[in-house]
């Protein structure tokens, strides 16, 4: 099974920044012609707060012949309790009802695949336990066939002991409780985004793969985040064993947020994001 990983494309119908990134994106897909497609988040520019952001990439996507399966990420449904939009019911809401499940099982060619929504972790929301136990429940039922999982935040960004990295990771607490439910059951392979990076590693067993972005990458304005600095897209090829291959898209063009970002997110967006950084490099 070929499963092809998009990631971060920030589309939206009225800021379109980064939207001529779509139809070379659309046409490398049609291409690889891949079993599925899975967006690991940040479809939007502004998901979280506005039904036409959403719906214009539900309508993109829908011009694939190809099946897509999505989760959701921070500007598509909020984000921490302290952030400026902070995952809701309505938030949530908004999603369901315009893109469809923000988690789901998807059985195919052997292999359990796995969408969580790793937004609902830390948020403190009445749906973050559930998700966990939803999550034991589902990876109980893969009666031993190999999982793969799929979210729009990594479990760590520099090390897998590291504290609290806040708007970028899991907190230390979730972190532990999500590596001892895929230690437990034949989890392979953790596929995520939101870093608008691409790196590839491994933990306890586990493969876990950054995915690029393929709207934009970010300059100075963060801090050096590990992995490299690129747009494309990741191939999982899952047999017996798993085999990513990180993929440049040289036909993508390699936007710089820094250039534009108070254009297209409000200055009070941004400011969550360089609190994060002030945080981890205090």
């Amino acid at each position: 099974m070929r499963i092809v990983q998009i990631t971060d494309t920030h589309f939206s119908p009225s800021k379109t920044h980064f939207t001529k990134n779509w139809q070379p994106l659309a046409e490398w897909l049609e291409e690889v012609k891949p079993d599925l497609v899975i967006h690991t988040g940040d479809l939007a520019v502004d998901g979280a707060d506005f039904d036409d952001d959403l719906t214009y990439c539900v309508d993109l996507f829908s011009e694939l012949n190809l099946p897509v399966l999505c989760v959701p990420g921070n500007h598509d449904v909020g984000h921490l309790p302290s952030s400026l939009q902070p995952v809701n019911d309505e938030r949530l809401e908004r999603w369901r009802d315009l893109v469809g499940p923000d988690r789901w099982v998807h059985d195919q060619s052997g292999w359990r695949l796995i969408g969580l929504n790793s937004l609902l972790i830390g948020s403190g929301h009445i749906e973050e336990e559930e998700q966990f136990q939803w999550l034991e429940d589902v990876l109980n039922g893969a009666g031993g066939k190999p999982v793969a999982i799929f979210a729009h935040k990594p479990l760590f960004v520099d090390s897998p002991d590291e504290g609290d990295s806040g708007y970028w990771g899991a907190s230390p607490k979730d972190r532990k409780r999500l590596m001892d439910l895929f230690s437990a059951y034949n989890v392979r392979l953790y596929a995520s985004g939101h870093l608008h990076r691409a790196w590839a590693g491994h933990h306890q067993g586990i493969s876990l793969i950054w995915g690029p972005s393929s709207g934009f990458i970010v300059g100075p304005m963060e801090r050096d985040l590990p992995g490299e600095r690129i747009v494309g897209a990741v191939i999982h090829t899952l047999t017996d064993n798993v085999h990513s291959e990180i993929t440049e898209l040289t036909q993508l063009r390699p936007y710089l947020l820094d250039d534009v970002v108070h254009e297209v997110y409000p200055s009070s967006h941004t400011a969550a994001i360089t609190s994060a950084d002030a945080t981890e490099q205090a």
